[in-house]
């Protein structure tokens, strides 16, 4: 059965939640934009009310802004727009205390609206609400999990701007094995974790095992399956903000760069979709460890999407240097069945459990965009029927390495494949591809206009 796509909360939260925690004094407004920021307001208590009845003000060049949060002027939304307001308006079961800001703080996730109440069609949750209702309309509902891989580093930088891992609390070291799955590697940052399951409790966000991850100092947990794609990226969004915070109350950094480190492995933010039909079940379900002719030709959407998405996947110019051979990190639009090594990998498991785990986008990724850019090739692919061809068996790198498909390289080759896609227009909003677009082309200028110590390192003398 189709999950209704959430609406605007209403009043009634508001006052419920303020009845029930008298020793609530301020409350985080959030808004998550393009880059995947979130950025916002903190209020008073007394200001809570209006928000939930009317909304809050935020100037529409919030959504344009590039991750330093700099205007980003080429959009025309900062000055020949006048920088004009927004509304602000909260969203259903997203009002929770936010306990390692203090015992008095709580938050709340927003979208955005126009003065007249029509959907901000630049907003990333409203992105994804527009793939669901294309699903939805075909009583189709999509039913997806996050996981995150991150690592933990020091707060402060190396003398020469680089980054260490943390040290663990319990020994004092900083780890220098793989330890992939190590129990005592996990046991050194207990700490950490005890207090971030518990925040998490407390936000209703279904946190769940955790993993030493293949390289040291790296983490991954996954959030539980959920038949509602909008909340299931809210809970990303939530649980980047819970492991940020609890790290700095424990003294480090969460950070989830798709490539903090050159010689250790990428984090990523691997994608679990299936689609539960009107009575709930799983159209690709199968005895068959490969799934049914319906994911099949879901994979097929996704693999023909890949390029497309990938600036959206990788949208950053550090999310690159992630995707190497050999590296867990996929090369190209790749599928193949219980194997890490392809970019659609269909997991093992129980027949009714059967669904696709997309691998290729970075933990840097916007959690809306990226589930807003998969779902599409789903849907494209199941619409379409596409033959995704036979899948990957063994080595996929070496099967990349044969292929003519390849996925876009660099961040410049990835926004002009974004930004020339039919499919991505089609599906996210043509407006939304070119805003988009914009904002990275603005990113690029300002990022390769610095001239890094590594430009001095192998040019200043050699040159």
């Amino acid at each position: 059965m189709a999950v209704t796509l959430s609406p605007i909360a209403r009043p009634h939260e508001i006052h419920r939640f303020l009845e029930t925690h008298p020793e609530i004094d301020f409350f985080e407004v959030i808004f998550t934009a393009l880059s995947g920021v979130p950025r916002g307001k903190r209020l008073r208590r007394h200001e809570m009310i209006g928000v939930y009845e009317y909304g809050r003000f935020l100037p529409g060049s919030i959504l344009v802004c590039d991750i330093t949060g700099q205007d980003c002027e080429e959009t025309g939304l900062v000055w020949e727009d006048g920088d004009a307001d927004r509304l602000a308006k909260p969203a259903p079961a997203t009002l929770v205390k936010a306990p390692w800001l203090g015992p008095d703080v709580a938050q709340v996730i927003t979208s955005l609206y126009e003065l007249d109440g029509s959907p901000n069609d630049l907003d990333p949750r409203h992105i994804l609400r527009r793939v669901l209702k294309r699903f939805a309309s075909e009583g189709l509902t999509p039913v997806v999990a996050c996981e995150l891989e991150y690592y933990l580093v020091d707060q402060q930088r190396t003398p020469s701007g680089g980054v260490e891992l943390a040290r663990a609390p319990i020994t004092g070291e900083r780890p220098t094995q793989h330890g992939v799955y190590g129990l005592r590697e996990l046991a050194d940052y207990e700490d950490y974790l005890r207090d971030l399951w518990a925040a998490a409790d407390v936000q209703n966000v279904p946190l769940e095992g955790a993993i030493s991850e293949y390289s040291p100092g790296q983490l991954e947990l996954t959030l539980r399956h959920s038949p509602d794609a909008l909340r299931a990226a809210d809970e990303a969004v939530m649980y980047k903000r819970i492991a940020k915070g609890i790290a700095v109350r424990h003294g480090c950094e969460a950070t989830f760069m798709a490539k903090p480190f050159g010689t250790r492995a990428g984090s990523g933010l691997h994608l679990h979709v299936s689609i539960n039909d009107e009575r709930g079940r799983n159209i690709f379900a199968s005895e068959d460890p490969a799934g049914t002719p319906l994911l099949r030709q879901a994979i097929g959407g996704m693999k023909a999407t890949l390029a497309d998405g990938m600036a959206i996947f990788a949208p950053n110019a550090n999310s690159y240097r992630r995707f190497r051979a050999n590296s867990y990190a996929p090369v190209a639009p790749t599928w193949g069945v219980n194997n890490r090594t392809v970019s659609l990998r269909v997991p093992a498991g129980p027949p009714e459990a059967r669904h696709v785990e997309h691998r290729v986008a970075g933990a840097d990724a916007n959690p809306y965009l990226a589930l807003a850019a998969v779902l599409a090739g789903v849907h494209y692919g199941l619409s379409q029927k596409l033959d995704p061809g036979p899948a990957v068996e063994g080595d996929g790198y070496a099967a990349a390495a044969k292929s003519e498909l390849r996925l876009p390289a660099t961040w410049f080759a990835a926004v002009d494949q974004f930004e020339q896609s039919a499919v991505m227009a089609d599906y996210l909003g043509a407006r939304f591809v070119n805003m988009f677009s914009k904002v990275k082309r603005t990113e690029q200028d300002r990022f390769y206009e610095v001239v890094s110590s590594l430009d001095y390192d192998w040019y200043l003398k050699n040159a």
